[in-house]
């Protein structure tokens, strides 16, 4: 294959994948995570199309978006409601507490990146804002294993799992991408 077909592969690559994102509406159910499903939210993660509540009041966040989804999980699964039931992904971890220590604004366990412990299939895996994302990102870890951890995520267009490598060194393991804070457990 010649630099031209390269070329062209990539491109047509590029544009049917932006075409195809284009032609599936936002709100379309792309996965289902232990009975909750996962949406669509467009091929931009700033997309808000409104906000979720549940029948009784508690406020699940903005439709589609990765903090929607892993309320919505923990409500659906573990009945779980955050006592502040605002904020964006980043703001699910307290850099201020120390590892393993309760976090009071999300009533849930909270753990650091880098430990002498895996996390743990439904836990809130958190990341830090990083460039082009103000914001962070949650997502729920649906597979563990000694060399990788897979992800269920909301709104990153339609790559609603993903795998990251879990890196054990002497007795510390690490979920292997710098902008992750660490995780949030029910106990």
């Amino acid at each position: 294959m010649n630099k031209l077909h390269i070329i062209i592969f990539a491109f047509s690559f590029v544009f049917c994948n932006s075409f195809h994102l284009n032609t599936i509406e936002v709100g379309t159910k792309i996965d289902t995570y232990n009975g909750v499903d996962v949406y669509f939210n467009g091929k931009d993660f700033t997309n808000v199309t409104g906000r979720n509540v549940t029948e009784d009041g508690y406020n699940l966040g903005l439709k589609f978006q990765c903090v929607e989804f892993v309320k919505r999980y923990y409500y659906k699964v573990f009945n779980h409601k955050m006592p502040n039931a605002f904020g964006h992904a980043k703001d699910f971890f307290d850099k201020e507490l120390p590892d393993k220590s309760f976090n009071q604004k999300r009533g849930l366990m909270q753990y650091r990146n880098v430990r002498e412990y895996k996390p743990q299939i439904n836990d809130i895996l958190v990341y830090d804002k990083y460039p082009g994302n103000s914001f962070g990102h949650v997502a729920i870890i649906s597979h563990i294993d000694d060399n990788q951890i897979e992800i269920v995520q909301q709104n990153l267009g339609l790559n609603s799992r993903i795998k990251i490598p879990l890196v054990n060194f002497y007795q510390y393991w690490t979920i292997a991408d710098y902008h992750i804070l660490g995780w949030l457990r029910k106990e």
